[in-house]
């Protein structure tokens, strides 16, 4: 069978791509470490300063990760066409049948595939859903950063009503981006392994392999 090569993701979506890997990374571990730090925190203040580096390094990949997502948000409607939300929103017949057909390849009951140039419909909308997650993490985490701040006491008040429910929502979504990458990361790779179209790849050079028929 015969492939051409098609561009198809922008640089600029490849480094949203790797700066929110790394961000979440980076949060991740020092979430977790200040919620439960892990080392002897009597060091703290005299030969040195594990918990305050900790907190510094969370705050630095929360701004990265919050560039990221306006970065994202940008690309949702000035990216290319395969970047663009219309392109995955499930809200035109083709894009519902994709929708349905992804569905079912990837629950192994059926063996039709979409091929796309994009995001399939399933995939996008779970991007999507994430991009909303990853908003109130934002919000929630700027929050928590600067409780003394006007705009942001009055919106996280409203929004979660004390500092901490804030707090709560934060360290929950926390766990919906540890279960998301996992998931993602299989998804990925199986797609890599059921449709040799160069989707790991992808990320790294904006390319793409498509059948000459498709």
């Amino acid at each position: 069978m015969t492939y051409e090569i098609k561009n198809v993701w922008s640089i600029l979506l490849r480094l949203f791509h790797w700066s929110l890997v790394l961000s979440i990374i980076a949060l991740v571990v020092t979430g977790l470490y200040v919620n439960t730090p892990w080392t002897n925190t009597t060091l703290e203040g005299s030969v040195s300063f594990p918990m305050a580096t900790m907190r510094y390094i969370h705050f630095v990949a929360g701004y990265l990760f919050a560039a990221a997502i306006a970065v994202r948000l940008f690309l949702y409607i000035f990216g290319n066409r395969q970047e663009r939300i219309w392109d995955i929103l499930p809200i035109t017949p083709r894009n519902i049948r994709s929708f349905v057909t992804t569905l079912g390849y990837y629950s192994y009951i059926s063996d039709r595939h979409d091929p796309r140039l994009g995001h399939n419909v399933l995939a996008g909308s779970t991007y999507i859903v994430t991009i909303v997650a990853a908003i109130f993490q934002l919000i929630s985490g700027f929050y928590l950063l600067f409780p003394e701040a006007g705009f942001w006491q009055g919106l996280g008040n409203g929004i979660f009503g004390s500092q901490q429910q804030g707090r709560f929502v934060h360290h929950l979504l926390m766990w919906y981006f540890i279960l998301f990458a996992f998931v993602h990361v299989y998804m990925v790779v199986w797609n890599d392994v059921k449709s040799p179209e160069g989707l790991v790849s992808s990320m790294i050079n904006g390319k793409k392999f498509k059948h000459k028929n498709a």
